[in-house]
């Protein structure tokens, strides 16, 4: 009887043993294996990345002072043209009567006003009457200069040599004072720029002078240096965006054309703190923000909710997320949990 008392002993304690292994191996199988890099803030200058078209400085949209009948518009889109040259003309009925109607009136003006002269030197006149008819004079008079001024401009010249970008009105068509006829660039002075839309984070971390990197589709297999030239000073209503010009550097201009698409990646002078991370450590992640594991005791995985700030050949660019973080797991982040266990192997 003893002995088998003894025996169901044994076995009781055998399959104790037993149990205690199988749990030591189950905790053991949950370490997962995982790399990790130490987190340390730089102060570096974030690329932005950005596109936009090609344009000039000076676009400058022609049109008439006065409204009417436009007689003929000389020029069509693409064509290059010449300080001072005539681009199109009113015709000139209407704003031709209008002067010789101002004309007559200040001829009938100094008629008046020599009568009176001699009127009120021979005291037959009173000197209100003299006054009322100088004063009659100078009325006609600036009458006849307007309307001589505005006989002027009842075409259009350009201000400088350039080319046509657009031709916005036809023979024959009424059009008001002010009006945009013609669309013109100084594109032979070879002044591109390149006008980019940015957010206002990356607006406001940009400078005049900041130098850029350009690539021009039009253009295989090269990039262009390029500088910030200016920055606007209001949101564009139409896209939300806030606008940067670059100045592009030794790019063809026989090969530029206004609305050409470009990109640019702008390295702002600017430092700011960040951290840089590889991408593979990013798990749900998109544009501004993402998951990442971090670990601050070498033995649990932790799940941070991090902020973005740009993306660049494979490095991210972290704003925010990391400020308790002693170290970022980079592999075996697949498998993990918010409080899974963790084995650094490298």
């Amino acid at each position: 009887m003893k002995k088998i008392c003894l025996l169901f002993s044994l076995i009781a304690v055998f399959s104790a043993c037993s149990s205690k292994k199988k749990e030591a191996a189950a905790v053991t199988s949950d370490v997962i294996p995982v790399s990790v890099i130490s987190l340390q803030q730089e102060s570096i200058s974030r690329p932005i990345q950005a596109s936009g078209v090609f344009t000039t400085e000076d676009e400058t949209y022609m049109g008439f002072k006065i409204g009417g009948v436009i007689q003929h518009v000389f020029v069509k889109e693409g064509d290059a043209v010449k300080a001072g040259q005539l681009l199109a003309s009113l015709n000139l009925t209407e704003i031709k009567a209008q002067v010789q109607q101002a004309q007559i009136m200040l001829e009938k003006a100094k008629r008046d006003h020599a009568r009176a002269k001699n009127l009120y030197r021979d005291s037959v006149a009173t000197l209100e009457q003299y006054q009322n008819a100088k004063t009659g004079l100078e009325i006609a008079q600036e009458a006849y200069n307007a309307g001589a001024f505005n006989q002027s401009y009842a075409e259009i010249r350009a201000l400088k040599s350039g080319f046509v970008l657009k031709k916005l009105a036809n023979d024959g068509q009424v059009v008001g004072p002010g009006t945009p006829v013609v669309l013109l660039n100084g594109a032979n002075k070879g002044n591109w720029v390149l006008k980019v839309g940015l957010s206002d984070r990356d607006w406001a971390a940009t400078r005049d002078g900041d130098p850029a990197e350009i690539i021009i589709d039009a253009v295989s297999d090269k990039s262009f240096s390029g500088t910030v030239l200016a920055k606007s000073e209001g949101v564009d209503p139409v896209t939300g965006t806030l606008w940067v010009s670059l100045r592009v550097s030794g790019a063809p201009t026989a090969k530029l054309a206004a609305g050409l698409f470009g990109k640019a990646k702008i390295t702002p002078r600017e430092k700011i703190k960040s951290w840089v991370i590889p991408y593979d450590a990013i798990l749900d992640g998109n544009a501004t923000e993402g998951y990442v594991f971090v670990t601050k005791d070498g033995k649990t995985a932790q799940k941070v909710k991090i902020q973005i700030s740009s993306i660049d050949h494979g490095k991210v660019f972290v704003s925010s997320g990391l400020e308790d973080a002693q170290s970022l797991i980079t592999s075996g982040n697949a498998y993990l949990d918010a409080g899974s266990a963790i084995k650094i192997v490298r």
